[in-house]
């Protein structure tokens, strides 16, 4: 009698202890999934925040170019009608190729480049022999991702405080190159020089907000005399940014639909 309530109780006690481990195991568990929610929902909050600020940013960038242009189109409408109806062409022309940048939250070397070349058509009708201009592109990196309007910013920052200042103008050279896992792309004018020219306005300084963002440390904006007048490059890591425009696997069906737990703002 005594060995079998000793078994019974051992047993009890085993059953007990199993319990109580198993107990611990599942609230480990569900401590873990939720603390892997709040992760993920911390993750969503953060992207979602970081994609508004993007899109503030862009947005501040944008009307320059639209409000610069409107005003040139009056002052041509004054004195030359047929002028200010060819500047309205490349003005439709402009913003036909920008509109899907201004949406959408990547861009490629090719696109921005068409929208500094419409830009700069523009700019030439108004500044006629002050200003010259000549995009130097390898057609092999066309297609490298490049976040939208940072170059057309860096050619209106070129013709607002470098050429404009200067009574007889200059010229304007785009380039770009890869060196290693990095793109180089060089806005390069003959224009008044660094040191000469007044501040440099709210348009650099989102830039180097828009890569911190996009790049944190890995890209940067370098403003250097280039005598005569000043060279503006963006360098940008080269996978990162093609990372920054490929799809979000984990919240993308093979069909290419999104699950319902995307963030906003997700593309796939």
């Amino acid at each position: 009698a005594n060995g079998l309530a000793l078994g019974l109780t051992l047993s009890l006690l085993l059953t007990l202890a199993v319990a109580k481990f198993l107990g611990g195991r599942r609230r480990l568990a569900e401590r873990q999934a939720e603390s892997s929610r709040l992760e993920a929902s911390c993750a969503r909050l953060e992207k979602e925040a970081t994609q508004a600020r993007l899109a503030m940013l862009q947005a501040q960038i944008e009307p320059h170019f639209l409000f610069n242009t409107l005003a040139s189109v009056d002052h041509l409408i004054q004195i030359d009608p047929a002028a200010a109806s060819r500047m309205q062409k490349h003005l439709i022309q402009y913003l036909r190729a920008a509109m899907p940048q201004m949406r959408d939250g990547g861009s490629t070397l090719s696109r921005e480049v068409d929208l500094a070349q419409a830009y700069l058509a523009i700019l030439k009708m108004r500044m006629e022999e002050r200003l010259d201009y000549r995009f130097e592109i390898p057609s092999e990196l066309n297609q490298l991702p490049l976040p939208p309007m940072m170059l057309p910013t860096l050619v209106e920052n070129a013709i607002k405080h470098g050429l404009e200042p200067k009574p007889e103008g200059g010229s304007i050279v785009v380039s770009a190159h890869r060196a290693g896992d990095q793109l180089h792309v060089t806005v390069a004018d003959t224009g008044v020089g660094f040191a000469a020219a007044p501040g440099k306005g709210v348009g650099l300084a989102n830039i180097r907000e828009r890569l911190a963002l996009l790049y944190q440390d890995r890209a940067r904006l370098e403003i250097v005399d280039n005598a005569p007048g000043t060279r503006a490059t963006l360098v940008l890591p080269v996978v990162a940014a093609t990372e920054l425009n490929a799809t979000d696997a984990p919240c993308c069906e093979p069909d290419g639909g999104k699950k319902d737990d995307c963030a906003p703002g997700t593309r796939c």
